[in-house]
């Protein structure tokens, strides 16, 4: 058989305008047009503005309004609630991306598994993880949250309460063995904490997960307790404290990324 020419795999084509919805576009940019007057606008200059009619925009405008995207206050038109989480979800996206983008660069720069967390509502909650095949990061295998006092980022992030907190989290998460390393009882935790400094990393070995290491640092994002870490095999405990001190430095360069995250 002759040989077929080679060519090339065209992009798709542009939408025709004729597969286009008018209507949706049109209410697109009265929604645009209202954005921009955040003290309220009437419909006969969101018409004028937009080169609508005005029975057009009258019709699009309740329409919109009926559908919660709109409100109308005294003859003006405003964003209402629907168009405001649109915007809200988009920004936490865009915040939760940031944050793993940033974890991902951690990653990459230390050789390790990269943690944040964050103490919210009375609770540890790991908000982003970000690791490889290669280097994965430690199995939940006892709930993060009740386990605070046998993990570097558990300690990291009661060591930035007040005492009364630390004893309320405490009352309801109670110091218990997790392995044979594991803090004995909450004086003895609490004594560990009362002595820790700001500017150095928390550090456990083998405390939560046999065969783990881990470091964390404070991370300041308001009032909010927080907290980066690393975790690494226990053959490699003696490069510990030095990946420590990289993550706080890589931290201490790209923090204003991360402080984004404080309502992810």
């Amino acid at each position: 058989m002759p040989e077929q020419p080679h060519t090339s795999p065209s992009l798709p084509a542009a939408p025709h305008a004729a597969t286009l919805i008018g209507s949706v576009q049109r209410a697109m940019r009265l929604l645009e047009c209202v954005a921009e007057h955040t003290h309220g606008a009437p419909a006969k200059q969101l018409a004028r503005e937009t080169g609508l009619a005005l029975p057009t925009a009258y019709h699009l405008l309740r329409t919109l309004v009926h559908e919660g995207y709109l409100r109308r206050d005294k003859g003006l038109f405003f964003l209402g609630e629907a168009a405001e989480r649109l915007s809200g979800e988009g920004a936490r996206q865009k915040r939760r991306s940031t944050v793993a983008d940033t974890l991902a660069h951690w990653r990459d720069a230390i050789g390790a598994p990269v943690y944040y967390a964050m103490y919210r509502d009375g609770e540890i909650e790991i908000v982003c993880v970000s690791d490889t095949p290669g280097n994965p990061a430690v199995e939940e295998w006892a709930d993060f949250r009740e386990t605070g006092h046998a993990h570097a980022i558990g300690q990291c992030l009661l060591a930035q309460l007040d005492e009364d907190a630390r004893r309320d989290h405490l009352d309801r998460h109670p110091v218990q063995s997790v392995t044979p390393y594991t803090v004995r009882d909450d004086h003895t935790l609490l004594r560990r904490l009362h002595h820790m400094r700001r500017t150095d990393p928390v550090t456990e070995q083998q405390e939560y997960a046999l065969g783990t290491v881990c470091a964390a640092i404070p991370v300041t994002v308001g009032a909010t307790a927080a907290s980066v870490a690393i975790s690494l095999p226990s053959h490699q405990a003696h490069r510990l404290l030095a990946a420590a001190r990289q993550l706080q430095d890589e931290a201490d360069r790209l923090l204003g990324s991360l402080a984004l995250s404080i309502s992810i």
